[in-house]
């Protein structure tokens, strides 16, 4: 099994201080520029690349320890004959000497680092932006709690009818851009 693995973190629970008023005819929706800010939690995300399901937890605080947690819940979602192969950024978090301990007793996960700079290869960031412009960007929390409870509808309602991530350009047109250092590449939904 590949999973795209990332973490959002200080995600924010964000209070407006007025009410949003919605779109109209001829007038677009609007929302007040100040706010009550109510804490952050961090979103452990994984993107199954083949069906695009997603397995996520929200954590309080973005260590490597609550990654761990994360490792022992994917450890424990996945049926236990799969190997796991897990695409990851470079971030410290995912090389520390307890994590990379706690690999070694479970030698069915396969970690594969993109390189630096490259986020935009983790697919579980295109999922990410998907998270943020539809339930986090423009929502109103008035806790921790209910923020956590919005994105677990979220990943809910996304699993419901999931549909993987399909790059749009093909392998060697990715390598060309990259070479050119243009890297604004996109992936969609197949639908």
């Amino acid at each position: 099994m590949v999973l795209s693995v990332d973490e959002k973190s200080q995600c924010q629970a964000l209070d407006r201080t007025q009410p949003s008023l919605p779109m109209i005819p001829g007038r677009a929706g609007t929302m007040t520029h100040d706010y009550k800010r109510n804490g952050t939690t961090t979103l452990f995300a994984a993107l199954n690349i083949l069906t695009g399901t997603i397995l996520g937890k929200c954590l309080p605080r973005h260590r490597n320890g609550e990654f761990l947690k994360f490792l022992r819940l994917i450890d424990r979602t996945v049926a236990k004959d799969k190997q796991i192969h897990l695409i990851l950024d470079n971030y410290s978090t995912h090389k520390h000497a307890g994590v990379l301990a706690w690999l070694e007793k479970h030698p069915r996960f396969h970690l594969h680092f993109i390189p630096t700079s490259s986020s935009w290869l983790n697919l579980v960031e295109r999922w990410f932006r998907e998270i943020t412009d539809k339930a986090i960007r423009r929502g109103s929390f008035t806790s921790v709690d209910e923020l956590i409870d919005a994105i677990q509808e979220f990943i809910d309602v996304h699993n419901d009818d999931p549909k993987p991530f399909v790059w749009t350009a093909t392998a060697d047109e990715i390598i060309e851009k990259v070479q050119r250092g243009r890297v604004a590449l996109k992936a969609v939904t197949q639908n």
